[in-house]
């Protein structure tokens, strides 16, 4: 038994402050994440200031509902930081005007992405929640213990840079971009062996002219990811030189690759898919598993590299 449920609901002041702790950290963090920094308790403030050309630290206390004090505490921080820019009043000379920026300005722009991702996240939170309040605080802390808000903002952030992302069949002018992306991963853990300097070389001789097929993800229009469909036998393919370049990871493009390869196999009447890989390289290994493949017993190889082999059944 937690203090909470021993003590019951006179600790709700308590139990908000906790929850409302808890928050406030990873609203630190996504600020921090989104490259915005802001302190959470100088959203309000400089949320009116973004709405507004100036005001003063009277309208700011009355329009958030905070002390005169307290917002002009947080207008010195946020001038300390660059946010905001202080004038006397030409029409008032006892006022001070106060409006952001050039810097915070930038900011607020740069939160325009932020402030969806954070809504969206807390609009699935809130359609998860069943209960009253007492209940839904116990609620939302094991929500959050399940999946932190920071995570659930950054899987909405994921899936709205993923709506940008290409998937389109190879063309020659990729050819540069499927060699450098799989050179760069294969290079960092292994070394280049004689299958992947053909292939990569060669794409067009030692993949497409054997009747496979490679797809680019491109994001605004910049090949940011490659993978290949190999035929190995009769009604089997091979998943290969699966790349991702290190600046667009985590948008799910390496799920949007295995798609697009696994349709594709379907189409061509494949009865099974299978990769190679090594489990040095976890976060591929756990992508394979998501989308559907499983370990098997290993079979003779080319790559020195390969310690793991998996497979996919495609037949209904």
């Amino acid at each position: 038994m937690t203090f909470y449920d021993e003590v019951g609901k006179i600790a709700l002041g308590s139990r908000v402050r906790s929850l409302g702790d808890r928050i406030g950290a990873e609203a630190a963090e996504i600020y921090r994440v989104y490259g915005t920094n802001l302190h959470p308790k100088w959203f309000p403030v400089f949320y009116v200031l973004s709405k507004t050309e100036k005001s003063t630290v009277t309208a700011i206390a009355s329009h958030i509902g905070h002390s005169h004090p307290s917002v002009s505490k947080i207008v010195g921080e946020m001038s300390s930081a660059g946010l905001v820019s202080e004038k006397t009043d030409s029409k008032d000379r006892r006022s001070t005007l106060i409006g952001l920026s050039r810097k915070g300005r930038s900011v607020a722009r740069l939160m325009e992405d932020q402030y969806a991702d954070v809504t969206s996240a807390i609009e699935e939170m809130s359609s998860e929640a069943t209960h009253g309040l007492w209940e839904a605080l116990e609620e939302w802390d094991r929500l959050l213990s399940r999946q932190s808000l920071r995570d659930r903002v950054l899987e909405k952030k994921k899936i709205r840079e993923a709506s940008a992302v290409k998937i389109e069949p190879y063309r020659a002018k990729y050819g540069t971009a499927f060699r450098k992306l799989n050179e760069e991963w294969i290079s960092s853990h292994f070394k280049l062996e004689r299958p992947d300097v053909e292939a990569l070389g060669d794409p067009e001789k030692y993949i497409l002219g054997r009747g496979g097929f490679i797809f680019v993800a491109t994001l605004r229009e910049v090949p940011v990811g490659v993978c290949a469909l190999v035929p190995k036998e009769e009604k089997v393919y091979e998943l290969a030189k699966m790349a991702v370049a290190k600046e667009a990871r985590r948008k799910n493009i390496g799920w949007l690759l295995g798609q697009a390869i696994i349709e594709k196999a379907k189409s061509l009447g494949a009865e099974r898919l299978y990769l190679e890989s090594n489990t040095i390289l976890e976060p591929a290994i756990r992508l394979y598993g998501k989308l559907g493949f499983r370990k098997i017993v290993g079979q003779p190889t080319p790559y020195e590299r390969c310690n793991i082999q998996m497979e996919m059944e495609l037949r209904a």
